[in-house]
């Protein structure tokens, strides 16, 4: 089972991705999707994801041929990983710096900042019952 916060590389969210949108799949499916945007060769491919399988982030069903994939993390796994590394990182792990440096980029619409603020106000509502 994989780490709760396990980190992916560039490479490994690219050949996640093509796996999500796909699984079960097997390597052959897996290099079509992505050797456009990368131009990387199967077997390169079928050495990621051999070393996902490894790293607990793919499942690999040898019985058949080819061997079959699936994914070991879900995409709320993955993002979760991203951002607890984004958090423990860049932000030495303070949440309100990291919060203040997305608000701060004015990328957000008054549509998105009011759920924002629903979950907020749920959560502190949640905590107060614990």
């Amino acid at each position: 089972m994989p780490k709760p916060n396990t980190a992916l590389t560039e490479a490994e969210w690219t050949i996640i991705k093509a796996v999500w949108d796909t699984e079960p799949c097997t390597a052959p499916v897996i290099h079509q999707k992505v050797r456009r945007q990368t131009a990387w060769s199967y077997s390169t491919v079928r050495t990621m994801m051999d070393r996902m399988v490894i790293k607990g982030l793919l499942t690999a069903a040898r019985k058949h041929h080819p061997t079959v994939f699936g994914s070991a993390v879900t995409r709320e796994e993955a993002q979760r990983g991203e951002l607890f590394y984004a958090l423990k990182h860049a932000f030495n792990g303070a949440l309100t710096p990291m919060v203040q440096c997305l608000l701060g980029s004015g990328k957000f619409s008054a549509a998105e900042l009011a759920e924002l603020e629903s979950l907020i106000k749920a959560r502190k509502k949640g905590a107060k019952q614990d």
